[in-house]
């Protein structure tokens, strides 16, 4: 769903890319509910025979018939919430937001969460909580996997992070703190959407090396990267890029090897 609650086929993007590895934000896992349920974990595990994990960060409603103009979502969305997903547990939803859940059409029950999910064989996993920060309306984690290729293995960390308003910098600080602790022995690659300026994360994440310089956000016409893959070892990229679905954001790919 975009912003608005209308359908978009994000998914198929996925599918076209064939990934290995791939980091996933803001994936939906419906309940039952009056509408058709669906889950977008369980449907990219089944068409790409991926395996992994998906954590749950909130319990949502999302709005299944939205209508809207054609921007992904509606205006001043960042300061007062989009009209297709309604966040609830963290923080109650103010009555202006309750009154638009009530008056949507088609709602369905749900979780919002991030994934890590490969082809590869998965020796250890695990999930590690961030420092909840005030203005932030969702749970916080690392997917943590320790990944063999067949011939090596080496570490995949998935992130999602908030927003710079909402307090990144200062997880971000918990986050270079956690990637320390992994053995200095095997290669690293972290992923994901880090809503963070290049040149800010290097300040909290100076180690670490980019692999895909792009802009990535808006995807209609971005100016910005705040979706990153950074690595640790001798890791050769080559056929780095961007894909542009229908996502608000344009997805970061890349043909790595290991050295």
């Amino acid at each position: 769903m975009d912003g608005r609650g209308r359908l978009t086929n994000a998914r198929d993007t996925v599918l076209g890319i064939t990934p290995d590895l791939v980091f996933l934000q803001e994936l939906w896992r419906g309940d039952a509910s009056p509408e058709p349920a669906s889950d977008d974990f369980a449907y990219l595990c089944d068409h790409l025979r991926l395996e992994g994990h998906y954590e749950a960060l909130a319990q949502c409603e999302r709005v299944t018939r939205g209508v809207g103009g054609k921007s992904w979502a509606s205006p001043l969305g960042l300061i007062f919430g989009d009209r297709g997903l309604f966040y609830l547990g963290e923080r109650p939803l103010s009555k202006r937001r309750r009154r638009l859940l009530e008056q949507s059409k088609g709602v369905q029950s749900g979780t919002w969460g991030i994934a890590l999910l490969t082809t590869m064989r998965i020796d250890e996993l695990r999930t590690v909580d961030l420092p909840a920060r005030r203005r932030d309306k969702v749970r916080r984690v690392l997917i943590v996997a320790r990944l063999n290729d067949g011939t090596r293995s080496f570490y995949a960390v998935a992130v999602h992070g908030p927003h710079l308003s909402h307090g990144s910098l200062l997880q971000y600080r918990q986050v270079a703190r956690e990637l320390d602790t992994l053995s200095k022995e095997l290669p690293v690659l972290v992923g994901g959407d880090f809503n963070c300026w290049r040149p800010l994360l290097r300040v909290v994440l100076p180690k670490w090396r980019t692999l895909v310089r792009a802009r990535t956000w808006p995807a209609h016409r971005p100016h910005s990267q705040i979706d990153h893959l950074l690595s640790r070892g001798p890791w050769l990229g080559s056929n780095a890029r961007t894909v542009r679905g229908t996502s608000d954001h344009r997805a970061l790919v890349v043909d790595l090897t290991l050295s």
